[in-house]
This record gives structure tokens, C-alpha cells and sequence, in this order.
């Protein structure tokens, strides 16, 4: 726990941490809204605000292990006009979101880091990385393909019919199934694997 033992840094994060979990979750009520769901707007949800989507625990996790929630935003797929290529727009946007976020950072760092240091030092550095570690380690871990993560509603979109039975009772058990992962690691298989590959999209060379 890195960041307890230096509370700069743990402060220098809340910025990040805040702008990845409402980006996110901004994402997918916004992409809801483009293919006719309007159920996040009418709850408030088609928000930045970090408030509407605060999840205690999903937010400590992320803080603290690197990999994270927030409160779903509130989708219903019968609004959606075709059911399953919209699932995979929306359960993805949150994690495109967080990638575009972790890019567009990169180039900024890139072609105005030195500026930027001159102006804000070295917190101001800090906080940059962080929005690129905390916006990656959120879009891999949404990637997992384990309920109620972005990546199980991806599966569900391309399972056959005659499994989607099996999935639905893994959905019933998922929170349990994930919890168990986290603590005994074992998330950390499939999720240094998705973490690599999404890494490979980021415009790193020369950047740091």
C-alpha cells in the first residue's frame, strides 16, 4: 500500500481517481442515450459528477489496489434497436473512455510536458501519471470477463443462446466470484494479460 505511506501522492491521485470513475460511467450512459436507451439520463447518471456514480468500496479498490469500480450506470436494453451490437457499444464505452483519456494525457505529456512541469513541478507531474495508471488499470480491469464487469456484458452479447442459462447463473454469483478472485489474487491472471495489451496503445515513445 504505496499509497498510504505517502499521503502526497494519495492526495495528488483524488483527481484522477474522480475523472476515471465518472468518465467512465459518463461513457455509458452517453453511449445508452446513442442507441435509444434514455434510462441514465432520466436517473441523473448522464453525469460528471463524481457523486452520481460514488461506489465506497469500488473506489478504495481502486485507490488502493489499482483496479476499481463505480455505481453502474443504470442501462435497460430494451430501448436498445439491436439488442446485442448495442450491448457490446455501451458496455464498452466506459473502457474506451478511460483509454482516450490515458492517451490524450500521454500526448499531452509529450508535447507539453516540459511546460507543464515548469508550471506545476513535480505534484503536477504526479498527477498526470496517475491519470494515466488509474484510467488504465480501470479500463483492464472493466475488461474482465466476469459479472458485473464491462467485459461479462461483451461475452453475453456473443454467447449462443442455449449458454446464455450458464451465464445468467454466473451473473446471480458474480460479485461473490470477483471478491474471491481479488482476494485471493487470482485476478491478477486475468488481469496483467489485458493490462499488457492495452498498454501497447498508448503513444509512449519519447513521451517519458
Amino acid at each position: 500500500m504505496r499509497l498510504l505511506r505517502d499521503p502526497i501522492t494519495l492526495l495528488l491521485t483524488i483527481p484522477a481517481l474522480l475523472w476515471a470513475l465518472s468518465f467512465h460511467e459518463f461513457c455509458h450512459g452517453l453511449a445508452a442515450k446513442w442507441v435509444g436507451d434514455p434510462t441514465a439520463e432520466r436517473y441523473g447518471r448522464l453525469s460528471l459528477n463524481p457523486l452520481d456514480h460514488f461506489d465506497l468500496v469500488g473506489t478504495l479498490m481502486l485507490l488502493f489496489v489499482g483496479f476499481g469500480w463505480a455505481k453502474p450506470v443504470p442501462i435497460n436494453s430494451r430501448y436498445f434497436r439491436h439488442p446485442r451490437r448495442d450491448l457490446v457499444i455501451v458496455s464498452l464505452a466506459g473502457v474506451a473512455g478511460n483509454l482516450l483519456t490515458a492517451i490524450l494525457t500521454v500526448l499531452f505529456l509529450r508535447f507539453f510536458g516540459d511546460g507543464w512541469y515548469r508550471l506545476a513541478g513535480r505534484p503536477g507531474l504526479i498527477v498526470m501519471m496517475q491519470m494515466i495508471n488509474i484510467n488504465m488499470g480501470l479500463a483492464a480491469f472493466n475488461l474482465i470477463p466476469i459479472p458485473p464487469l464491462d467485459g461479462s456484458r461483451v461475452l453475453e452479447a456473443f454467447l449462443p443462446f442455449k449458454y446464455l442459462r450458464y451465464y445468467y447463473w454466473v451473473e446471480q454469483r458474480g460479485t461473490i466470484i470477483l471478491l474471491i478472485l481479488l482476494l485471493t489474487g487470482v485476478i491478477d491472471v486475468l488481469f496483467n494479460p489485458i493490462i499488457r495489451v492495452l498498454w501497447a496503445f498508448l503513444p509512449l515513445g519519447g513521451a517519458f
